[in-house]
């Protein structure tokens, strides 16, 4: 298992919108992340800044998660909660959500 987090700044216009949509994330893309070896998925807030933590379970990251980016359904749920995101000032170009270093782990 691989552990990922990764950070992005909630528009603060946004908020109450964000948190209605995840309320009650679409099924299909519940099952998408399923399908792609992804659980334990949990995003967080604070300060305006989301911190997202998965755990994966597949062996093949890149493949699992171009199929995520594929799913039509998916790329729906992101149409609608991409608006309310903006990626940090430090993310690479093209990135969306930044990718967090690991610093400390207790089992």
């Amino acid at each position: 298992m691989q552990r990922f987090a990764s950070v992005i700044r909630l528009r603060p216009e946004k908020e109450a919108e964000y948190r209605r949509l995840h309320a009650d994330v679409w099924p299909g893309v519940r099952a998408a992340l399923k399908r792609a070896n992804i659980g334990n998925y949990s995003i967080f807030l604070r300060d305006g800044l989301l911190f997202s933590y998965l755990e994966y379970t597949g062996d093949d990251y890149a493949a699992d998660t171009a199929a995520i980016a594929a799913d039509p359904t998916t790329r729906q749920w992101w149409e609608v909660t991409d608006p309310c995101q903006q990626p940090l000032d430090s993310a690479a170009d093209g990135e969306w959500w930044a990718p967090a270093e690991e610093v400390f782990h207790l089992d």
